[in-house]
């Protein structure tokens, strides 16, 4: 599989640099008198984007994904994807959500700056598994990710970025 977890960032819980310190969440006196994790037991914020930039996606917690990247179910993941657009591109590249329970309502594909629409056999693919794709620019994706996870909607986004200068997530040289 070519993505790598990379988060589960929450508004309240964000994961930072290795260098920053992590955030807990916010803890409140139970009836017993202990402490509680308010979010405990029930479904983790979504992620959300805070602004993008020809640098990367900034996160509403400071973190700045500088490739492209899957968000599911309130966590990030890195996505390795061929540097050109749609030239290698297979159904390898969507596994993650062959295994996804429950898989998303809606796949939002933001395709970097301007909108690239996704071939036929990737669209088909991804239908196949009962997942509606809606393609657009990144920016838009985002915002739209932001408004539709905020109504609470089982939606997830698979997001290029804007410019050339972005980094892939290639941990070792490709072959």
């Amino acid at each position: 599989m070519s993505l790598r977890l990379l988060a589960k960032a929450t508004p309240r819980q964000g994961i930072r640099a290795s260098s920053r310190t992590l955030h807990s969440s916010a803890l409140r006196r139970n009836e017993a008198g202990g402490f509680g994790n308010i979010l405990a037991g029930g479904p983790a914020p979504p992620v959300q984007v805070k602004t993008i930039t020809d640098e990367g996606i900034e996160l509403a917690d400071g973190l700045i994904l500088p490739g492209a990247s899957i968000f599911l179910d309130g966590k990030v993941f890195l996505w390795d994807v061929p540097q050109k657009q749609w030239e290698g591109w297979d159904k390898k590249h969507f596994e993650i959500f062959d295994v996804a329970v429950p898989k998303p309502e809606l796949l939002l594909f933001g395709t970097g700056r301007k909108v690239a629409f996704v071939p036929p056999m990737l669209r088909q693919h991804l239908s196949s598994m009962g997942i509606q794709i809606d393609v657009m620019d990144t920016w838009n994706a985002c915002s739209t990710y932001n408004m539709l996870a905020e109504e609470g909607r089982h939606v997830a986004a698979a997001l290029l970025p804007l410019g050339a200068t972005a980094q892939p997530w290639r941990s070792t040289p490709s072959q």
